[in-house]
Parts: C-alpha cells; structure tokens; sequence
C-alpha cells in the first residue's frame, strides 16, 4: 500500500479549496489533463469527475468517483483508468501547528493494477505521489486570476521505505 505524508505551509482549508473544486482537478493530478464534472457536485459521495490521460499521441478518457468524503478532512476516491482497473486513492488532511499534514494512502482494487500490483509497482506509485502532492502545493498557491502567493513545503516522507527515506 503506497503512503506518503507531506507537510504544507498553510491551514488544512486552504488545501481543501483545492480538492473540493472539480474543476481543478488535472492541475494536481499528475497524468490528467482537462478534468470536467460528469455528474454530481463534487466533493459529495457519488459525485464523479471526467478527465483525459494522454500518452503521447493516444488519448483515455477514464473517471474519478467520489466515494467518501467528510469535509475539510478526508477525501476518498475511486479513480477508473479503463483497462488497468480502477485505485482507491484516500487524501486526509490534518491540522499540524499553523500547517496542513496531507496523508495520501492509494492501493489497486480491481483489473490489471491489483494483479500487477508488487514492489515495483509501489515505488512508482511513491514517486507518482510526490509529484501529485508537489502539484497539490503549486495548485494551492495559485490565486485567482493565474497569480501565485508565497507557499513552500517543510517536509515529505513515505512510509513505505520506513524513517529516513523520502
């Protein structure tokens, strides 16, 4: 199971405005590109977000469903992506001080992703989710109108190579 923690600058809302707005979905996901509801007001459970993978000339359309979300907390997902299968991707947010401890837990659950799913695997995940939550940092220091505000990052860390690895 790929776990990673990462420290952000700034209040677990502020993060949260990212999240809860589906629209911005592909700034933070990495792969993603042109993310747009489907169906539902998002972040509500049931409510499902579309976007487009691209892969060179080829391009997926997959789907992200909203399966449990308590606000301003906790944020789980079941992103399809068609023939791979489909990931729960669990995003928690906790207060730390004056800063937000963003912890993202994603594992396979069905098709080609859960049977392929072994250590290599995992560490492509990790790396997957440093840059999403990098992502996540730079979506949250975007205000409206395309200016950024100062934001940085204090530390990350993975679980899955135990104390010391990141």
């Amino acid at each position: 199971m790929a776990v990673r923690h990462h420290l952000i600058r700034v209040g677990p809302g502020a993060v949260w405005d990212v999240l809860a707005d589906g629209h911005r979905y592909a700034e933070w996901v990495v792969g993603t590109s042109e993310s747009h509801p489907v169906r539902g007001q998002w972040p509500r459970t049931g409510a499902a977000i579309g976007y487009e993978v691209r892969l060179g000339p080829v391009r997926l359309d997959n789907e992200t469903v909203v399966r449990h979300c308590e606000e301003g907390r906790l944020l789980e997902l079941e992103a399809h992506a068609g023939a791979l299968g489909s990931a729960r991707i669990a995003i928690e947010l906790r207060p730390w001080g004056e800063h937000c401890l963003v912890i993202v837990d994603e594992h396979p659950l069905r098709g080609a992703g859960g049977r392929l799913h072994n250590v290599g695997f995992e560490a492509l995940i990790q790396l997957r989710h440093r840059a999403m939550l990098a992502r996540l940092c730079e979506a949250e220091a975007r205000v409206p109108g395309g200016t950024r505000r100062g934001l940085g990052q204090v530390t990350a860390r993975s679980d899955a190579g135990g104390p010391g690895h990141a």
